[in-house]
């Protein structure tokens, strides 16, 4: 029995890549919320203060990192799924990978001038 095994990447690789982003934005979120509210005020000197650290600022952006490639995977499965048009297809595919490495971009130019 011949099986044609069609897509991209079968799987089991992009699910343990999204449980495991899905696991780090959970954690740093529970992380930065103690964080953000143990603050002894909410100024933009504390708030500034709290990024002041490199590694709150390495830790947010992995955390945007993680956001962005959770999302790549849902939004490209998505239009894998249910996109039929070749054409169509690669073109969202492209804006989608586009945007989201440009909101990478502007995270790190947001976290690094804090």
């Amino acid at each position: 029995m011949n099986r044609k095994i069609v897509g991209a990447h079968y799987g089991l690789k992009d699910w343990i890549a999204q449980r495991a982003t899905a696991v780090f934005m959970a954690i740093y979120t529970v992380v930065f919320a103690i964080c953000a509210l143990t603050l002894p005020e909410l100024s933009y000197s504390a708030w500034s203060g709290l990024f002041s650290n490199g590694l709150m600022k390495f830790a947010s952006f992995l955390f945007f990192l993680s956001v962005f490639y959770h999302a790549w995977i849902g939004v490209r499965d998505i239009w894998m799924d249910y996109v039929k048009p070749d054409g169509l297809r690669l073109s969202l595919h492209l804006i989608t990978l586009f945007l989201l490495v440009g909101y990478a971009g502007w995270a790190a130019q947001i976290l690094w001038r804090l």
